[in-house]
């Protein structure tokens, strides 16, 4: 498993509500879309000036093959939000357990 992890600033807690009912009605459907797609983990910092959201992919394939539509939802969301895209990094998956949902 592969995972994109896009670092945001520059928010407020006056978008983050807008923003991320942008991201569950408009992004989260396009993205469920992509090839490879596998799941979405954001974190948000306690003042909502800044956060992480992670994106994992079933391949390096998939998630490099996936770049060109997710620049064009992640600046949709950075809009959407107030935020500016201060960074986007690639990792692989070496080690995951996750709480039970």
């Amino acid at each position: 498993m592969w995972v994109r992890v896009s670092r945001s600033e520059g928010g407020s807690a006056d978008h983050f509500e807008e923003g991320m009912s942008y991201m569950e009605e408009k992004i989260l459907p396009a993205a469920r879309q992509m090839r490879g797609w596998q799941g979405v983990l954001s974190l948000s910092s306690a003042d909502r000036s800044s956060g992480l959201t992670l994106t994992f992919w079933e391949s390096e394939e998939a998630m490099r093959a996936s770049e060109e539509e997710a620049n064009r939802i992640r600046g949709e969301a950075a809009q959407a939000s107030g935020d500016t895209i201060a960074g986007v990094e690639r990792y692989e998956v070496v080690l995951s357990e996750m709480p039970p949902a």
